[in-house]
C-alpha cells in the first residue's frame, strides 16, 4: 500500500477590522479532495453576515499554511474575484475584493475561494496520516465544517482523532464530515493503515582517550510493544550485545589507547499504533518509581501538584495548558533544565522538559513513568517540533497502564505545540524510539548523541520511510563439557546461546537431561537476546556415588537446537589421569638427567 500524508494546516482568518469579529458572522464549510495523484483540491465557501448598522465589510483577508499553492480561483455572486496573494513566513496570504459591499444588518454573502496543493498529500509509504490543528477562536465562527475525502482504497481509517465513534458515524463511503463542536480545541488527526516501515542508519564516533584499554557501548533501536527492530548489519562487529533493565540493546566495543572507532548501524523498523501486553515485574514498575536527576519526585511542588492530578490524563493536559514551547532554547541549544526548573519557569520548556515534568508527576503520584528519545517523522517543525536539533531528534514519556498491562506512550509536546491535538489516547505512526530511559534520566545515550569535537556538525542519524520489512532470529547453540570425569568430582560445562539473527529472539527454556547422570537444574530460563548477542549459562551435575563406572547420554535442548553427547563416568578416568601424570612427570624427569649427563661428557671432552 502506498503512503499519503495529509497536513491540513489550520487557517487563521486576519480581518481588516479589530471589531469584525463582532460586528460580523462566518460560516464555513471547507473541503479537501486528495486524489491518487496526490494532488489536493482544497474549496472554501464562506458566508459573511453583518450584523451591524455601522460597520460594512469590502474585502477579507485569508491566510493559508501552505507555502505552495497554484490555480487559485475566487467568487462572489457577482462575478470573478482576482485574488491578491502574498507570501508569508509560514505560507501565503490571500486577499479578496469583493465586488459588491456588504452593508446593512442582515445582509449576507456568500463568496468562494478554492485552490490545489501538493503539500496537503504526499506518497510515502505505507500509511495514510491526516492531521487538521483546532480552531485557536471558536467563537470568531458561527459554524466551521470540515469534509475530507479520499482515494477508496484506503478502506477504514485506523484511527480518528479525537471523537472516533462521531467521526465514523458521519463518514459516507471514503469521506469523513466535522463541524466545528468536532475541531474544538484539539483538532483532528487521521491514519490510515496497520504499520509504517523505516530503513535507518546511524553513525556512532567512539573515542578512547585514556592510556590503558576500555571497554564501552553504544546504544542501538531496540525492539519494544510499539515496535520491531530488524538489524540488517552493524560494521564493525561487537564483542556482545546485551539487554539492560529497560529493554535496551547495548553493543560492546574493546578500544586501545588513543583509539577511536566508528561504528555503523543499519536496519529497519516497523512501527504499530497499538502498544502490546508487556509481563512487568513489581521490581521492575517499582524502579520506575524512583527519584531521578531531573525528575525531582520528592520536591515538596511536584509531590503536592502529582497527588493533585492524580491520573496520567490529568498530569497530561495539565503539562499541555501550562507549559510554553520555547522556539528560541532548540536553536541555541540551551542546556536541559529537568521537571522542578520548568514547574518554577513554565515559558521556557523544549520536549526534555514537557517528558520530566510528566515522568515526575507520574511518579511522585504513585505511577511508573519513564522517558523515550528517539526520532521522529515530521513534516511541519513548527505544528510538530523536534527539540533534540541535531539529527532531528525528539523525546516523549511514556507510563504504565495496569489494565491493558502495557506501556503507554503519549506526547504532551506536540499535544501543546498542535493546540491540542490529542497525543494521549492514540499516538501515530512517526515516533521510532532509539533508547528508554527508567532507570536513569541520562543514560544511555541515543543515536545521535555520540560525537567527537570534530563530529559536531556531522549527520549521524539518517531515517527514511521505507517498505519490504522481514525479520529473523536464528540461535546457534555451542556446548562445552567434558566427555569422561570422576564420580567423585561435579560434571559442569557452559552453553552459549548466541544469535546469529537479525532481529531479538524470544525468552525460552534451556532443557537438560540425561539417564542416570542428574543436572542441578533442569530447565533454566533463558531471556531474550539482541541480534549479535550470546550468553554463557553454564550447567553441572550431582555427584555419583564413589565407585560409578557407566557411561550415559546428555541432550540438552533449546527451541530447535538440539545437541547430544555421551559421557563416562567412571574411578579409572582419574587412575588413567594420575598415570598419565606420573608417566609425564617421568619422562620430564629422565629427559633432564639425560641432557646433564651429555652435558658432563661435552665438559670432559
Amino acid at each position: 500500500m502506498r503512503r499519503l500524508v495529509f497536513f491540513l494546516f489550520l487557517f487563521f482568518f486576519l480581518l481588516r477590522s479589530q471589531v469584525f469579529a463582532s460586528n460580523f458572522s462566518t460560516d464555513y464549510n471547507v473541503s479537501y479532495n486528495v486524489l491518487e495523484n496526490a494532488k489536493t483540491h482544497v474549496n472554501l465557501d464562506v458566508a459573511l453576515t453583518n450584523s451591524s448598522a455601522e460597520y460594512y465589510a469590502s474585502s477579507y483577508n485569508i491566510r493559508v499554511g501552505f507555502k505552495e499553492i497554484e490555480n487559485v480561483k475566487a467568487s462572489d455572486p457577482d462575478g470573478q474575484i482576482t485574488p491578491k496573494i502574498t507570501k508569508s513566513p509560514n505560507g501565503q496570504n490571500i486577499e479578496l475584493v469583493f465586488n459588491k459591499r456588504v452593508v446593512g444588518i442582515g445582509n449576507k454573502l456568500n463568496f468562494n475561494l478554492s485552490f490545489d496543493t501538493n503539500e496537503v498529500a504526499q506518497s510515502n509509504g505505507s500509511v495514510w496520516e491526516v492531521n487538521i490543528p483546532g480552531l485557536s477562536n471558536q467563537s470568531d465562527f458561527s459554524s466551521f465544517n470540515v469534509a475530507v475525502s479520499y482515494p477508496s482504497f484506503l478502506g477504514r481509517p485506523a484511527f480518528i482523532k479525537p471523537d472516533v465513534s462521531n467521526a465514523i458515524n458521519k463518514s459516507r463511503g471514503n469521506s469523513l464530515s466535522f463541524s466545528k463542536g468536532d475541531l474544538g480545541a484539539g483538532g483532528i488527526s487521521i491514519a490510515f493503515g496497520q504499520y509504517q516501515i523505516y530503513s535507518f542508519n546511524l553513525t556512532y564516533h567512539l573515542e578512547n582517550k585514556n592510556l590503558f584499554p576500555i571497554v564501552t557501548e553504544i546504544a542501538l533501536p531496540p525492539t519494544t510493544n510499539y515496535q520491531d527492530i530488524s538489524l540488517q548489519d552493524l560494521s564493525p562487529k561487537p564483542r556482545n550485545i546485551t539487554l539492560d533493565s529497560d529493554g535496551n540493546w547495548l553493543a560492546q566495543y574493546s578500544l586501545n589507547p588513543s583509539q577511536s572507532l566508528e561504528v555503523l548501524a543499519k536496519g529497519k523498523v516497523k512501527v504499530y499504533l497499538t502498544p502490546k501486553k508487556e509481563i512487568v515485574s513489581k521490581d521492575y514498575l517499582n524502579q520506575n518509581l524512583n527519584e531521578r536527576k531531573y525528575w525531582e519526585t520528592s520536591n515538596p511542588k511536584i509531590k503536592s501538584l502529582g497527588l493533585e492530578l492524580k491520573t496520567p490524563r490529568g498530569i497530561y493536559d495539565y503539562i499541555v495548558n501550562n507549559l510554553t514551547y520555547d522556539f528560541s532554547r532548540v536553536s541555541l541549544e540551551k542546556p536541559r533544565v529537568g521537571a522542578l526548573n520548568v514547574l518554577q519557569n513554565p515559558t521556557s520548556a523544549v520536549c526534555l522538559e514537557f517528558s520530566d515534568l510528566f515522568v515526575a508527576l507520574a511518579r511522585s503520584a504513585g505511577i511508573p513513568a519513564r522517558e523515550i528519545d528517539g526520532f521522529a517523522h515530521t513534516k511541519n517543525t513548527q505544528e510538530r517540533p523536534l527539540s533534540l536539533v541535531k539529527d532531528v531528534l525528539h523525546a516523549w514519556p511514556q507510563y504504565f497502564d495496569k489494565d491493558s498491562e502495557s506501556w503507554i506512550t503519549v506526547d504532551p509536546t506536540w499535544g501543546n505545540t498542535t493546540n491540542g491535538i490529542d497525543y494521549f489516547n492514540t499516538l501515530d505512526f512517526d515516533h521510532f524510539s532509539f533508547v528508554v530511559k527508567g532507570k536513569d534520566s541520562s543514560y544511555p545515550i541515543p543515536a545521535g548523541g555520540y560525537k567527537r569535537q570534530q563530529d559536531i556538525s556531522a549527520k549521524d542519524v539518517d531515517v527514511s520511510v521505507s517498505d519490504n520489512f522481514q525479520s529473523y532470529p536464528n540461535l546457534q547453540m555451542s556446548v562445552s563439557i567434558p566427555k569422561e570425569s570422576v564420580p567423585w568430582a561435579k560434571l559442569s560445562g557452559t552453553v552459549r546461546i548466541k544469535n546469529i539473527g537479525d532481529t531479538i529472539s524470544d525468552a525460552n527454556t534451556l532443557n537438560i537431561s540425561a539417564g542416570f547422570l542428574s543436572a542441578d537444574k533442569k530447565n533454566i530460563s533463558i531471556n531474550k537476546i539482541p541480534p549479535l548477542g550470546f550468553v554463557d549459562i553454564p550447567i553441572s551435575f550431582v555427584k555419583t556415588p564413589l565407585l560409578t563406572k557407566r557411561s550415559d547420554i546428555i541432550t540438552i535442548a533449546f527451541g530447535k537446537n538440539i545437541y547430544q553427547q555421551k559421557i563416562l563416568i567412571s574411578p579409572f578416568v582419574a587412575r588413567d589421569l594420575i598415570l598419565g601424570g606420573v608417566l609425564f612427570v617421568a619422562t620430564v624427569i629422565l629427559s633432564i638427567i639425560v641432557f646433564r649427563s651429555r652435558r658432563l661428557f661435552f665438559q670432559k671432552q
